[in-house]
């Protein structure tokens, strides 16, 4: 499909989907309140019985000493499959609000460990009584019970006891990995309902206390887990040498997942042919537009991210877009990504993954526009998935890299001029003057 005949069809796309979204009424509020009736009639003030865990969370505040809690859909048990983030969400076409209803629903049962000694306090004698006790050990307790959920391959059923009132305040984050979550109330031991079903697969990265937890994710995700699953092992401390496993925060784990399997997926096409002609594709999910150029090229990849004014990170109506750019050439970073954090990598995972099934590399411009329609961060998942989607059905392609690219910024909030001052590869065309002119906030 030509490029000028893709954009058409695609403003039609998008106009019927935003007549969908508005026709639908989540009511998160009444979701909140109906939460807490829930909670109160479910939850005593000492445990919580015949609770089912289909997740776990590892915080991030105070490093190395973390809260650590186990994710509970009280009330919803029959449902706890569905409260687990993964790629389905995306396929179910969940709304921003139903996202939050059901991060707002998990119960947080969390307790205080170090993520590398199993909670061995001042006295230097860990929870099961030896002064030995590690992450390594741990299948008993608190964090046995933890992890067990972790590498489960379904949610399992557990008894939690809490200590003391169960805090009904919800915590949203501002940022774009952080998963929000519900309730919070501390813990004061755990314990298996039933004998979890753990895939072998796992089972054979846990027995080898020699591998490295690079390895061990690129083995499993090669045997069809995907990063959701492996970031969550992760996070649990069940991945890597022995004695160094330790808990790695979620926020942490996620990015490290998507950052150690793209590096896996870079190296794959290192030496693939490249693609022979200018593609480009577009996705667009929960008010984020996602904009996908191929070129003809050895490997080299570039996030440019658009906030418009009145979206959840660029809040102030009169602020103007906001412009974040982050890129690589053949091979990788060598450092942590900090303008566009979680999302590069994960916008360079969905686009990797299809070009190792196509068996071909490329130069990849992605464009975000993340519009005002974005009202709350969901995480860094609806990223992910629409990337991964956007190369399902139609496309455009263009004969130069400079058409494609004034075809795309035709689409977006800001100038050719602006997107050139801002990205690598973007400054790379041939400018005129009209290309600085027009819409340049």
């Amino acid at each position: 499909m030509r490029l000028d005949e893709f954009l058409e069809f695609e403003t039609s796309e998008r106009a019927e989907r935003r007549r969908l979204a508005r026709e639908k009424d989540y009511g998160i509020i009444e979701h909140l309140d109906s939460f807490e009736r829930r909670f109160d009639a479910e939850v005593s003030d000492d445990a919580v019985v015949g609770s089912v865990s289909p997740s776990i969370f590892v915080g991030r505040s105070d490093y190395p000493n973390v809260s650590t809690g186990l994710l509970s859909p009280v009330g919803r048990e029959e449902r706890a499959a569905s409260f687990r983030t993964s790629g389905a969400w995306y396929d179910e076409g969940v709304s921003i609000a139903d996202v939050f209803e059901r991060r707002t629903s998990l119960l947080n049962a969390n307790r205080g460990v170090d993520v590398t000694d199993a909670g061995i306090g001042s006295s230097g004698v860990g929870k099961t009584g030896s002064s030995e006790a590690s992450v390594h050990d741990a299948w008993d307790g608190w964090l046995g019970v933890q992890r067990e959920v972790a590498i489960a391959d379904r949610p399992v059923d557990v008894e939690i006891g809490l200590d003391g009132t169960p805090d009904l305040d919800f915590e949203v984050g501002l940022e774009d990995v952080k998963t929000p979550t519900g309730p919070r109330a501390a813990a004061r031991d755990a314990s298996l309902g039933e004998n979890p079903h753990v895939p072998r697969p796992v089972k054979k990265t846990l027995e080898d206390d020699d591998w490295r937890a690079e390895g061990a994710m690129t083995y499993l995700y090669r045997r069809g887990f995907d990063v959701y699953d492996i970031n969550t092992i992760l996070s649990a401390g069940a991945l890597g040498r022995g004695r160094d496993r330790r808990l790695v925060p979620t926020r942490w784990s996620i990015t490290a997942v998507d950052d150690t399997i793209g590096q896996f997926l870079r190296g794959s096409i290192r030496d693939a042919p490249s693609i022979d002609r200018i593609e480009v594709h577009r996705n667009e999910y929960l008010g984020n537009a996602f904009w996908v150029v191929l070129v003809p090229g050895h490997w080299e990849y570039e996030l440019v991210e658009m906030k418009a004014p009145g979206s959840i990170w660029n809040p102030g109506p009169d602020a103007g877009v906001y412009l974040a750019a982050a890129s690589e050439g053949r091979e990788g970073r060598t450092g942590y990504v900090e303008e566009t954090a979680g999302a590069y990598y994960a916008a360079r995972l969905g686009v990797l993954e299809h070009l190792h099934d196509r068996g071909r590399q490329a130069k990849v411009l992605v464009c975000r526009h993340v519009s005002d329609d974005y009202w709350g961060p969901v995480g860094v998942w609806q990223v992910r998935e629409a990337v991964r989607n956007a190369f399902e059905g139609e496309h455009g392609t263009a004969e130069t890299f400079g058409e494609a690219v004034r075809g795309v910024t035709e689409r977006l909030p800001i100038s050719l001029g602006r997107l050139r001052r801002k990205s690598t590869m973007a400054a790379g065309l041939q400018a005129n003057l009209a290309d600085f002119t027009g819409r340049d906030d």
